[in-house]
């Protein structure tokens, strides 16, 4: 995530970060910036494993400190009617509060936000003045490209193996669950979770479509996410509205939570074949014979929260590097 990278080369006291964005946490909600969208559960994998247990760590600690947005819920009963599995200790996030979060610390260090895009990373290297990066117009000393699938368009990057892996999401209103849960690879079920917020809202949740460039929430995409959420979590539907008696057997009906649907969502995952790109290079400033580093990281489709931190303390380290060269 870049707000995550840039805070952490911000923290480090050493250098004037400044972002440059055309979406914030603080806007509107938009398809151009999937962080918004994402349910956020934990669930680690072996390629990045380093870049998710120092992330893992750090938000760990998080959870268990008294800062307002932080916190822990009651450990819940075993499900009897899942076959016998594994046991972990895990933490979901409330993203629209972390990503306030982050962008509050990332303010306090004294790093700056510009709103703005460009067309080519050399726009930025031949100048910072004009996006309000410093008073002179010098070039920064280096550049971090976290463009997500803008990696795909940016001139300098044009990354083809960049593409988005569609997700849809379903939020609602149900404050009286307080567990999550994830299902994958049963069948038409292949990917089913039920992520409850601080809130009271209720992340449900999804689709995993690649190459699907539909910025809009398809209707019957929405019903079958909420039949297969029924599925796992049939608690979804009102305390009142729960069948008693003779019907108490019948399966939960989609119709029981439509009013509590408070939004349809859609996000385009910045994913890459062949993998994150994390590395250093170096882009030409224009009219001069100079160069700049400029670390890139994208790629990260839907692991992004996963990794952010590990990840950022990579991306450090590629920029310290070559900058001392």
């Amino acid at each position: 995530m870049a707000s995550e990278k840039q805070e952490i080369v911000q923290e480090t006291g050493r250098y004037r970060v400044s972002i440059l964005a055309e979406a914030l946490p603080t806007d509107p909600k938009t398809v151009k910036c999937a962080s918004h969208w994402a349910g956020a559960h934990h669930c680690s994998n072996e390629l990045w494993s380093a870049l998710d247990r120092e992330t893992f760590a750090e938000m760990w600690k998080l959870s268990e400190s008294e800062a307002e947005g932080y916190g822990r819920w009651e450990t819940p009963s075993p499900l009897e009617h899942m076959p016998e599995g594994d046991v972990f200790n895990t933490f979901t996030i409330d993203v629209p509060v972390y990503l306030n979060y982050l962008l509050a610390r990332f303010l306090s260090k004294g790093g700056r936000v510009v709103r703005g895009s460009v067309q080519h990373i050399a726009q930025i290297a031949e100048s910072g003045r004009g996006f309000g990066f410093a008073p002179s117009p010098a070039p920064p000393a280096a550049i971090v490209v976290c463009a997500g699938l803008g990696a795909r368009f940016l001139g300098g990057v044009e990354d083809a193996n960049v593409y988005p892996v569609r997700g849809q999401t379903v939020l609602v209103r149900a404050p009286w669950i307080k567990h999550g849960k994830t299902l994958s690879g049963l069948d038409a079920e292949a990917y089913t979770y039920v992520i409850p917020r601080r809130s009271g809202l209720v992340t449900l949740g999804g689709t995993l479509e690649p190459d699907d460039w539909n910025p809009a929430p398809r209707p019957e995409t929405t019903r079958s996410i909420l039949e297969h959420a029924l599925r796992l979590a049939p608690e979804l539907v009102p305390p009142h509205l729960r069948r008693a008696g003779a019907d108490a057997a019948a399966a939960p009906c989609v119709e029981d939570v439509l009013p509590f649907v408070v939004e349809e969502g859609c996000e385009l995952r910045p994913a890459r074949k062949g993998g994150v790109r994390l590395e250093a290079g170096s882009v030409k400033v224009p009219l001069t014979d100079r160069t700049i580093p400029v670390v890139y990281s994208y790629g990260y489709a839907g692991d992004g929260y996963m990794s952010s931190i590990g990840s950022a303390r990579v991306a450090l380290e590629l920029l310290e590097k070559a900058l001392s060269s």
